[in-house]
């Protein structure tokens, strides 16, 4: 056991120290969503002045769609270290240890999931003083809310990028699938505009989607000043949890192939 918890730990910390060391990727997945945050929040709350916003100030609004965009990012950057590992021949090594392949892949995957967790909270710490958050349920209660939303969301990321690149043989295929997968998803989440007000169809897509309620959450923990017009915390977290524990589950049972991208 104790050289199980070994192995795992020592993949987790050489995932986080690549990262680390990989500066472009560190910085990029977290200063996009702010840069978005800065430039679109502040023309349109000043150009429109949104009354179909239960707070009126779209910058505010918008700063749930950056934390849950910074996931989305971090995932994907992520997890394309599986490829220069697989790649280097260094994954070839990890699968012909004692250890299970499962505890490889949990080590390595929960590294993404602490990045992730990291850089989309450091994007909602930086966006804090600068826009005129409710925090219904107070500071302290808000962060904690908006911690258990992200880290669910971060392990249903997770769970679907390892998915997705056991079976995809090369970088360019894996970014091109989440690409087509989840941007659509994260346009279409409460992210960037209600869904109350769109067409029915569009709004039972929106129903669907399970980072709807990553959005959801984040708003009602700092951004909205009353749970009206909201899902609710209790759907949110039922919904993450589920998804979240199945999907990481079943990342965990995809056995990565060996094959050399572009072969």
């Amino acid at each position: 056991m104790k050289s199980t918890l070994s192995a795992c730990g020592a993949l987790f910390q050489r995932d986080i120290r690549a990262v680390v060391r990989s500066r472009s990727q560190l910085y990029s997945s977290m200063f996009t969503p702010l840069l978005f945050l800065v430039f679109l929040g502040n023309g349109v709350s000043e150009g429109l002045q949104p009354s179909n916003l239960s707070a009126g100030n779209f910058t505010a609004y918008l700063v749930a769609g950056a934390v849950v965009m910074t996931s989305v990012f971090s995932s994907t950057f992520s997890s394309a270290a599986y490829y220069r590992d697989r790649d280097s021949g260094f994954l070839r090594m990890l699968l012909a240890s004692p250890h299970s392949p499962r505890i490889i892949l949990l080590g390595k995957s929960l590294a993404g999931v602490a990045i992730g967790l990291t850089q989309a909270l450091v994007v909602l710490l930086v966006a804090a003083p600068f826009v005129e958050f409710e925090w219904q349920y107070g500071i302290v209660r808000g962060l904690l809310v908006a911690v258990v939303a992200v880290l669910l969301l971060n392990l249903l990321l997770a769970g679907l990028a390892q998915a997705v690149a056991s079976r995809i043989q090369t970088m360019q295929g894996f970014h091109l699938v989440l690409n087509l997968l989840l941007f659509p998803l994260l346009f279409f989440s409460g992210a960037f505009f209600p869904t109350a007000d769109l067409p029915t169809w569009l709004a039972m897509l929106a129903r669907v989607n399970p980072l709807t309620y990553a959005v959801d959450a984040l708003q009602l923990a700092a951004y909205a000043d009353s749970s009206a017009d909201f899902i609710g915390l209790g759907i949110d977290f039922a919904v993450l949890g589920v998804l979240a524990i199945g999907v990481y589950a079943l990342g965990l049972t995809r056995m990565p192939k060996l094959t050399w991208s572009g072969r």
